[in-house]
């Protein structure tokens, strides 16, 4: 691959700049595309049956791609969009390897009549192959220790599944399950997407990179917007290659990345030109009003 793509933000046509890279060059893709016109997007297109067969091409062996959707409602009826998507997916070789939750605990609220209020997206996980890598996150059992007199657990195994082995006692801690809660833009970290549309949580990105990917592995976001899964990916020790077709959004994410290597002295052994131009930066009243603090 390349050394002009890795830890870059690129602006450009996705399409384009996925057709240019290496097949079987990517370890992992986290991305949400702009859906059924629910986000104002530049008045750009999104070709998404081209996306869908180049990431396939770009996706090494084991590797994964984390597809963050949802579906307009029009007429009184859910699009469908995003399980066509998810189809369409498994069409151009995938495996759908996971169906998870992004679950808001701070949803917007909606006016849809005859309607409960929409807490959640998709997080369809599509594999190319066996997957290669999985580090679970862990989370404490809430009886941890306790001691199970008559409780067992169910046998998943082919064929019929009995209840034979005693859950006795109760592990400290569990894999955590595929419904996953995230605070929505509340955040330091998440304050500095606020120049776009419709960011994912920073702790998102953060929780599939570290599940999916090992430090030194290639991270993709195709329509990469403010940057989060950038900045989620140098967080973890992982390369990046961020592409969007607004150059306003590439710029947001490329602040949000120097802001992030910053903070962990990124500068400190630069060349004197590049300090220069750090300072020069981070002068800038205007960028400095756009990004809070981050607390660490």
């Amino acid at each position: 691959m390349g050394i002009d793509c890795i830890d870059k933000i690129i602006n450009g046509n996705c399409v384009d700049i996925l057709a240019d890279l290496p097949e079987n060059s990517i370890d992992l893709t986290v991305t949400s595309p702009p859906y059924d016109n629910l986000r104002v997007y530049k008045g750009y297109s999104f070709q998404f049956d081209e996306i869908a067969k180049l990431l396939y091409n770009v996706t090494k062996p084991g590797g994964i791609v984390v597809w963050i959707v949802s579906d307009a409602t029009i007429n009184g009826s859910e699009t469908c969009t995003s399980f066509k998507q998810a189809l369409k997916f498994v069409e151009c070789g995938f495996k759908l390897h996971d169906t998870m939750i992004f679950r808001k605990t701070n949803p917007v609220p909606q006016i849809y009549r005859k309607r409960y209020t929409n807490v959640f997206e998709y997080m369809f996980v599509f594999a190319k192959g066996t997957v290669k890598t999985h580090n679970p996150i862990m989370v404490p059992c809430e009886h941890a220790g306790l001691e199970l007199k008559g409780t067992t657990y169910k046998n998943y195994s082919k064929g019929e599944q009995t209840r034979g082995k005693l859950a006795n006692p109760v592990k400290d801690k569990k894999q955590k399950g595929n419904v996953w809660e995230y605070v929505v833009g509340k955040k330091a970290v998440d304050q500095e997407a606020k120049g776009h549309p419709a960011p994912f949580p920073f702790q998102l990105a953060y929780d599939h990179i570290y599940s999916w990917t090992n430090e030194g592995d290639v991270v993709l976001d195709p329509m990469c917007g403010s940057g989060t899964t950038c900045v989620a990916a140098y967080e973890l020790k992982r390369n990046y290659i961020g592409i969007d077709i607004s150059e306003e959004y590439c710029e947001l994410a490329r602040i949000r990345l120097e802001k992030h290597k910053t903070a962990h002295g990124f500068f400190k052994n630069a060349n004197p030109d590049l300090q220069d131009r750090h300072l020069a930066f981070i002068s800038n009243k205007t960028i400095q009003n756009q990004l809070p603090t981050i607390s660490k």
